[in-house]
C-alpha cells in the first residue's frame, strides 16, 4: 500500500468520524430547538424554572434551530459553530445562576466540545488553523 492511498484512507476515516461526531450534538440541538417551537409542558416548565418568561421560548427555539442548521451546512459550518458556542455559553451561565449542578453545567460544555471536534475532523482548513500538534521547528 503506497503512502497516497494510506493518506486517502485516513482522510476518509477522519471525515466519517467527524460526520458521526457532528451528528450527535446536531441531533440533540435540533430536537431541542424544534421542541421549543411547539412549547410542550416540560419545556415551558423548565424555562420558567430557569427564570425566563414563556415569551422567550419560541425565539430561543428559532435561534437554536437556525444556528444548528448553519452548523450542518459545510459552507457556513464555522459560523454555525461560533454561534452555537455563544448559545451554549449562555446556557452554562444560565444554569450556573439557576441550577449549579455539575451535570447541568457540563452538558452544554460537552455539546460545544463535540460541535468543535466534529467540525475540526470534517474541515481541513480548520485543522490547518488549529493543529493539535504544532510544528516543532516553529518554537
Amino acid at each position: 500500500m503506497n503512502t497516497n492511498s494510506t493518506a486517502q484512507i485516513a482522510s476518509r476515516k477522519r471525515l466519517w468520524t467527524g460526520r458521526v461526531i457532528t451528528a450527535l450534538p446536531a441531533l440533540f440541538l435540533l430536537a431541542d430547538g424544534v421542541a421549543k417551537l411547539f412549547k410542550p409542558v416540560p419545556v415551558v416548565q423548565g424555562t420558567l424554572q430557569l427564570g425566563f418568561t414563556e415569551a422567550v421560548i419560541v425565539p430561543l427555539g428559532l435561534l437554536l434551530t437556525a444556528c444548528t442548521i448553519l452548523y450542518l451546512i459545510p459552507r457556513t459550518a464555522v459560523l454555525g459553530a461560533v454561534l452555537l458556542t455563544g448559545y451554549l455559553g449562555g446556557a452554562v451561565a444560565t444554569h450556573l445562576r439557576a441550577n449549579p449542578s455539575w451535570f447541568t453545567l457540563l452538558f452544554p460544555v460537552m455539546m460545544g466540545s463535540l460541535v468543535w471536534c466534529g467540525l475540526w475532523l470534517r474541515n481541513g482548513r480548520l485543522r490547518a488553523m488549529m493543529p493539535v500538534v504544532g510544528d516543532p521547528r516553529a518554537v
